[in-house]
């Protein structure tokens, strides 16, 4: 464990916002960063040289999806996910619960673990703690995360108690299971939208954080106004000497906000799955190239930025990418909604170290959200 450490630089007399180091076997992350989702070892549409390029520090690749095709088995054998998808720099794995939550009707959930059925195949599958471990040792990332119960948003105050308590429970045996040393387990706080539940389940996790904690169960369509009561509510009790990471959370509402209450990851598959369907995050908000009114606006997509797409190619042209169906709408789109994301987190590390956040918020604010 020698081998991740977390350098706290700077943090925002105005807000709190930090700015530090997350040091791990393969580099070193500025924080706060967005961690680009490659669910299934590969991020849509997106060369690694290419993420490379755009400055993408760390990507998150998805235990669930992984498990099931090709297994990870395979990619053990391979030598790990950083050889399997040519990836030299940091990997985060999720522990595939989300997924399997997500899977409503086709996954039963007891004490011991989940059974569910595969969405490929119908095949049936048990996720327990101590095999999740495994299959995130097998794929090898930098980064792993417990095996956690993520309740619904809007379930009552009985279940959500009983949801995080199996998370506390299945975190133990977690912790117990987890063996290599070049792995830094998170856990992962929950508790749903119960205050006393999140500052309960933050003081009971952070016992397990060695170098790292995350915060689940958020983003999952509650009002933001209750996302961001959550957060500040476990503010006071996260750990001050490691990285912070908010689950799920990709827009940059969420990601500002998040970073202003101390927050110092985050991650979301919305700038590739957006950038497919034809929409754009630009400086002045967001643009959906297929609508006619860009036929003949033979402008950049975002004057502001000096992405590949950008520097090259007018809205015109994306547009008609776009409406042809052609594989090179969702590539040069990605590249630009990856690229303004990275660009919004870079941006916050620069105002935080001047300690002008809040100035740096209100003034991206102005602009994205102006219409």
């Amino acid at each position: 464990m020698e081998q991740f450490s977390y350098e706290l630089l700077h943090i925002d007399k105005h807000t709190g916002a930090r700015t530090g180091v997350f040091h791990t076997p393969h580099g070193d992350i500025e924080t706060p960063i967005f961690m680009p989702v490659g669910t299934a070892a590969t991020v849509k549409s997106l060369l690694p040289s290419t993420l490379k390029e755009i400055g993408t520090q760390i990507l998150l690749a998805n235990t669930y999806h992984l498990y099931l095709r090709p297994g990870s088995e395979i990619v053990a054998k391979a030598g790990g996910l950083h050889k399997f998808m040519n990836w030299d720099r940091p990997i985060l794995t999720d522990s595939g619960g989300f997924q399997v939550f997500s899977l409503g009707d086709l996954r039963k959930i007891t004490d011991d673990g989940v059974t569910f059925s595969s969405h490929i195949d119908g095949s049936r599958h048990i996720f327990t703690p101590e095999s999740v471990m495994q299959t995130e040792h097998d794929l090898g990332a930098d980064v792993i995360m417990a095996f956690d119960e993520c309740s619904t948003y809007g379930c009552d105050k009985k279940y959500a108690r009983q949801a995080m308590n199996r998370t506390h429970k299945w975190l133990e045996r977690c912790a117990k299971a987890h063996k290599n040393g070049n792995q830094m387990l998170f856990p992962i706080v929950q508790g749903n939208m119960f205050e006393d539940l999140r500052i309960e389940s933050v003081k009971f996790v952070r016992d397990y954080a060695d170098c790292g904690i995350a915060v689940g169960g958020l983003s999952v369509g509650e009002p933001s106004e209750v996302m961001y009561k959550m957060m500040d509510v476990i503010r006071p009790y996260l750990p001050e000497n490691m990285p912070r990471y908010l689950m799920g959370v990709g827009t940059p509402d969420y990601i500002l906000e998040g970073i202003e209450r101390g927050i110092d990851m985050c991650d979301c598959v919305l700038p590739t799955r957006i950038a497919r369907n034809g929409t754009a995050m630009t400086s002045c908000g967001k643009v959906v190239i297929r609508n006619g009114c860009y036929k003949e606006d033979f402008s950049p997509l975002d004057g502001e930025c000096d992405c590949y797409c950008c520097q090259n190619f007018t809205k015109a042209y994306l547009r008609h990418l776009v409406n042809c169906k052609e594989i090179l709408a969702a590539e040069l789109l990605s590249i630009h909604n990856v690229t303004f994301l990275l660009n919004l987190v870079k941006g916050a590390r620069e105002a935080i170290k001047q300690d002008s956040f809040a100035e740096y918020k209100r003034e991206f604010y102005a602009k994205y959200y102006q219409k």
